[in-house]
């Protein structure tokens, strides 16, 4: 009997808790998913949404991509609360520091994809975590990257100039109604960089809600492009529910009414 997948649905996978250790002295909680008795063919490092408006490593986009992934396109997927950040796998060590030391969490992650042997790494950013990725991602081990709500907040040109440089695959998936940055402005901020494939997603909006399987779609379009997309949306087999009630009082935030730490930002118009 198919059953629908649904936000609490969790396909099968091999999961385990991980620890990511910083070249600063810091523990890192995270969680490592992987498909259940194949090698994965690709491997997702995911970097949440900011911390101080509820940006986790289980943001709903992120915590679907690792409940589905490993068994719907062949992917592992590694999440991970950087430095200060909570969730329900823990608290990570450290303390927020806007786009600064968080350079050592990207860096461990990246470290410990590589030291597992887990192929074909991208970089999953979405919000802040597009600017960790811009800023810290265009590492020899990283493949590409995929960007989900690009606010180019905290990263600045010449960090987009070492991506042009690499040649390696940057795709920006930006929502029609972004709070931040929305598509055409996008296009002609990541001109700069030559092989930078800028999307808008029709009816968007920053916090991706009802629009993550598109986000899950194009992530595995580029990563694993011998899977069929649209991405199945029944299982056949067995399936476990997790509890996304935990989160009910969070969210990555619009940032629309909320003062947000760091360099000033234009606002979307």
């Amino acid at each position: 009997m198919s059953t629908p997948i649904r936000a609490s649905t969790i396909l099968p996978g091999r999961r385990e808790d991980i620890e990511l250790h910083t070249a600063d002295g810091l523990t890192l909680v995270g969680e490592l998913a992987l498909p259940l008795e194949r090698e994965p063919a690709g491997t997702l490092v995911c970097l949440h949404p900011l911390p101080t408006h509820g940006g986790m490593m289980d943001s709903h986009v992120l915590r679907k991509a690792a409940w589905r992934l490993p068994a719907l396109a062949d992917l592992a997927v590694l999440r991970f609360n950087t430095r200060g950040t909570s969730s329900v796998r823990g608290t990570s060590e450290g303390a927020f520091d806007n786009a600064v030391s968080e350079r050592f969490d990207v860096a461990a992650a990246i470290e410990y994809a590589e030291f597992a042997e887990l192929p074909n790494i991208w970089l999953v950013g979405w919000s802040f975590g597009t600017d960790l990725t811009i800023r810290y991602g265009c590492d020899p081990a990283v493949a590409g990257a995929i960007l989900l709500s690009p606010p180019l907040r905290y990263s600045a040109p010449d960090d987009l100039t070492q991506w042009a440089e690499s040649g390696k695959p940057l795709t920006a998936l930006v929502p029609e109604f972004d709070d931040y940055l929305r598509p055409d402005e996008a296009r002609e901020r990541f001109g700069v960089v030559p092989q930078a494939e800028v999307i808008g997603v029709d009816g968007g909006k920053h916090l991706w809600v009802g629009n993550a399987e598109t986000a899950l779609d194009e992530i595995v379009r580029r990563v694993n492009p011998a899977v069929p997309v649209p991405l199945p949306t029944t299982w056949d087999g067995p399936v476990e529910t997790g509890d996304v009630s935990a989160y009910a009082d969070r969210t990555v935030a619009s940032f629309a009414d909320t003062p947000v730490p760091g360099p000033a930002q234009r606002r979307a118009g």
